[in-house]
């Protein structure tokens, strides 16, 4: 088989485990809070916190591989990602629960980037449209499984089974990673480690501090602390990277068009739809009344929807180009988001199901582009550094997606003086996530006519938008 479709192939039993892991996760959310004795709401940090540790540790994950090989990384990668499974199996508390997802979020940090990072530098650019596809193919799998299988779980044996179910499909893929994973390795210059500390803490505090200040887990002193330390430190990150020769994560790469709009506009998208794997099974069951079973029965077709576009994805590129998809799929994708709000306790599963079909079928497409578009004009050199950049940034989005939502659901319950949960104050949550989601086409717009051309199978190699001259770092 080529490398474009076996490696893509193996990377992806990591990619499962991780989705699948969510997916499953956000379905028992309203089980698991009244397990541990906590509001739903508070529950966000369950997942914010995953979504924070990657973002801490994606930075150093191409460094890790260059340095001690791409195959025994992304093993060990797997390893620890098992043990935070385990550790979430066993949590008691949601403080408990909340360090055990971190643990987990360090070895998911090192699994996909680094399994991205080999089809990087292996795959032709020409063909790597197709490779992120059949990367991604399998991977989905683990979206349509978790929501119902989650519901299954819950409701008819123990949400803390939801995270052992990771651990013989983690043994597989390293056993997999051991015999096809080439250890590729690239002289690797000294770790950044001030600006890994910088980044890293800030990244932590800043999230951490965002995510409690609806008072929970710490008090909202220590919130509103964490929060400009976190800040300070992001903005001395900023200030060594310009002055240091080689910076953990190279803010230059700004200046490449492409790479601004896929990694920049695109986590404005990102921000919109990462809140609806936690609005949208709250609302459907502690809003709607329904069961997990039936909260995940209705959810997992919006995976079925992605998968299909998937298999599209490269022939859509092809015909339309870069530009003109991410622009207008952009606004279809979050119009769909928006959508979501107009569900009512009545509103037929039927037509729910057919809504959030169309939706994942958006969605999926949108998803591919960005992360297509954003290496169009990285040069290989710098590769491991872009998808270093691009990963953390797109975990931090997603983050800030999950923690938005909720905010939104406790500002619109204040407002209307209401329980956070109400399931009135849903439909302004999904209405204001997708409003964000959908601004991201204003920065697509930006982009050259003929950007991604290469990748998109519209020009012959070389032919494509021209790399910049090394520029300034960009003002904001």
């Amino acid at each position: 088989m080529r490398p474009a479709r076996l490696l893509p192939l193996i990377v992806a039993c990591a990619l499962f485990i991780e989705n699948m892991d969510s997916t499953v996760l956000s379905t028992s959310l309203p089980a698991i809070a009244a397990d541990l004795a906590t509001d739903p709401i508070a529950l966000k940090l369950a997942l914010t916190t995953y979504l924070l540790s990657l973002a801490v540790f994606i930075p150093v994950s191409g460094w890790v591989a260059d340095r001690f090989g791409a195959r025994p990384t992304f093993m060990t990668a797997i390893g620890v990602f098992l043990l935070g499974s385990i550790a979430c199996a066993a949590s008691g508390s949601l403080g408990a629960l909340v360090a055990s997802r971190f643990l987990q979020g360090m070895g998911g940090a090192m699994m996909v980037p680094v399994g991205r990072l080999v089809l990087l530098r292996t795959v032709p650019k020409n063909e790597l449209v197709q490779a992120l596809s059949w990367l991604t193919i399998p991977a989905l799998v683990g979206p349509v499984v978790g929501p119902p299988l989650g519901g299954f779980i819950t409701t008819y044996f123990h949400w803390r089974w939801i995270f052992l179910i990771n651990v013989p499909i983690g043994i597989l893929g390293i056993l997999l990673a051991k015999r096809f994973i080439p250890d590729i390795r690239e002289s690797s210059p000294p770790l950044d480690w001030v600006g890994f500390l910088l980044a890293g803490v800030g990244l932590a505090l800043a999230m951490f501090g965002f995510s409690t200040l609806g008072r929970h887990l710490v008090s909202v002193e220590v919130a509103g602390a964490a929060l400009v330390v976190g800040s300070a430190a992001l903005g001395g990150y900023v200030v060594h990277a310009r002055r240091h020769a080689q910076p953990l994560l190279d803010l230059k790469l700004f200046a490449l068009p492409t790479f601004r709009a896929g990694v920049a506009g695109g986590s404005l998208f990102r921000i919109g739809v990462g809140a609806s794997p936690f609005l949208l099974p709250l609302m459907l069951q502690v809003g709607f009344g329904l069961s997990a079973v039936q909260s995940g029965m209705l959810t997992f077709v919006s995976s079925i929807g992605a998968i299909f576009m998937k298999t599209l994805a490269a022939s859509v590129l092809k015909r339309l180009g870069f530009r003109r998809v991410l622009v207008l799929n952009a606004l279809l994708a979050s119009a769909m988001l928006c959508a979501f709000g107009l569900f009512r306790p009545g509103t037929p599963h039927a037509l729910i199901m057919v809504v959030l079909l169309v939706s994942g079928f958006f969605r999926s497409l949108q998803f591919t582009s960005l992360n297509a578009i954003s290496y169009a004009e990285v040069d290989q050199p710098r590769m491991g550094q872009a998808s270093s950049m691009a990963g953390m940034v797109q975990q931090l989005s997603l983050s800030l997606g999950v923690a938005i939502g909720g905010y939104l659901l406790e500002i619109v319950g204040a407002i209307a003086n209401r329980p956070a949960t109400d399931v009135g104050n849903f439909y302004f949550a999904f209405l204001g996530v997708g409003l964000i989601s959908m601004s991201s086409a204003l920065l697509m717009w930006r982009l050259p006519r003929n950007a991604g051309a290469e990748m998109a199978g519209r020009a012959r190699p070389g032919k494509e938008v021209a790399e910049p001259k090394p520029a300034q770092l960009p003002a904001t």
